[in-house]
This record gives C-alpha cells, structure tokens and sequence, in this order.
C-alpha cells in the first residue's frame, strides 16, 4: 500500500483529499503545518511514496515544504495543489519549475486519482539501469 502525506492549511480541503486518495486504496498521513509535516517525514517508520502540497500556505509554502522534505526523503515525489493558477501562485513569489507536477482545486476524484497514479508510476528515464553485461 502506498503512503501519501498530504499538507493542505484548509482543514476541509485537507479532509476532502484523505477521503478521497482512502477510497482509492492508499494509506494517509496528513497534517495542516508544515513543520509537523517535516517532522512527519523524519519519524514516520514506513514508506511516504508521494508529498501532496498546497503551495499557497502561511509559515511555509509548498515549494520549501517539498524541498525540505526531499532532504529526509529524497526519493519521495511530490504533487502541489493549489485554488490559484500557476500565474496566481508566482505572484506570491512562488516558482513552479515547468513540468512540475500540479492539480488545481476544487478536483474531482477522478482528476486527483489520475494524477496520483501517474506521478507514482512514473519513472525517470536518467535513473538507473540495469546492467546488460553478464
């Protein structure tokens, strides 16, 4: 089963994505700090196979969150979430790298879903091969 850390400060939302990612079979960690959710990160005993961020929060924006959290858990993918579009977010003072992985809210189950498994699945195509000499 796959662990996802979802860190959202909208308790409602946060509540809506647990339901949601529980529904579709995976176990979740969730919290509305970002400091808890570091602390999550470095005392959790299992797996957390995905970071599920709200970029847009106070003490610590999702962008910082992940890079903090990659530190503990560098094999850990990250998706952001957020109401704001990419733009929107910038104007925060917030970059998105391009290509980041991101679902804008309100999501369907269907969307999340989708974009969860995918990141999951992926793989990079620099990581490691196996070797083809006997």
């Amino acid at each position: 089963m796959e662990t996802i850390l979802i860190v959202d400060d909208e308790p409602e939302v946060r509540a809506v994505a647990v339901d949601m990612l529980q529904a579709k079979g995976y176990r979740t960690l969730d919290t509305g700090d970002p400091m808890r959710a570091l602390h999550i990160a470095r005392t959790e005993t299992e797996p957390i196979h995905l970071l599920l961020s709200d970029v847009v929060m106070p003490l610590m924006n999702g962008r910082e969150l992940a890079e903090q959290v990659r530190v503990i858990r560098p094999a850990i993918k990250i998706l952001f979430m957020s109401a704001y579009s990419t733009e929107t977010v910038e104007d925060y003072g917030i970059r998105i790298a391009p290509g980041q992985p991101f679902v804008v809210k309100p999501f369907t189950m269907e969307e999340l879903a989708a974009k969860v498994r995918a990141i999951l699945d992926y793989r990079s195509p620099f990581g490691k091969r196996p070797s083809t000499e006997g």
